[in-house]
């Protein structure tokens, strides 16, 4: 079978590049250095990206010291304060391990994340908007702790934004955050 595509004519791969063309290859070239100065900048430069350290943790030694913070912390009916400024959640199929907690507004808090069996997405939002939220991932194997400090009070949803299975759909959890 043949191309519908004909080849062109003579020698054209030698030939000289025409002005124009040397203008708009510049230009891109130009527009790709500042695109990629600028995305490097954007992730080193003000509070857009979460940061923190991250631990190589197995799943159960995970769950220990999770439990351990559970019977630390003071369990309340709105849910689990905890006992000091460090906040335990473990992702599993389908549930928040550690969830829902009591926070205080203005005080600095270490998340540490940690996925039992899959990758889950961790997302949080308030309860009644949609445009402030903050999406990480949590992947098996690592301790994530990732700093959060919460300026208004009122509940914020946790939901699973990663795909993880069949029962996805019913993986949420709360944060409730009071006048501290």
């Amino acid at each position: 079978m043949t191309s519908p595509i004909k080849p062109p004519e003579g020698n054209w791969w030698d030939q000289p590049i025409n002005r124009r063309e040397s203008i708009w290859l510049g230009i891109g070239v130009g527009w790709s250095v500042i695109l990629f100065g600028w995305m490097s900048a954007f992730t080193r430069i003000g509070d857009q990206n979460p940061i923190g350290e991250t631990y190589r943790v197995e799943a159960e030694d995970y769950r220990d010291k999770l439990q351990a913070y559970v019977d630390e912390g003071t369990d309340t009916e709105e849910g689990l304060v905890p006992p000091g400024d460090d906040v335990y959640i473990g992702a599993g199929q389908f549930y928040w391990d550690g969830l829902p907690v009591v926070l205080e507004t203005g005080q600095e808090y270490d998340f540490h994340l940690a996925a039992y069996d899959v990758q889950h997405g961790f997302s949080v939002r308030p309860e009644h908007t949609l445009s402030k939220q903050i999406n990480l991932q949590v992947l098996p194997g690592y301790e994530w702790i990732v700093p959060m400090e919460f300026d208004e009070p009122g509940t914020y949803r946790v939901l699973c934004n990663e795909f993880c299975g069949d029962g996805h759909e019913a993986m949420h959890g709360r944060i409730i955050v009071q006048e501290g």
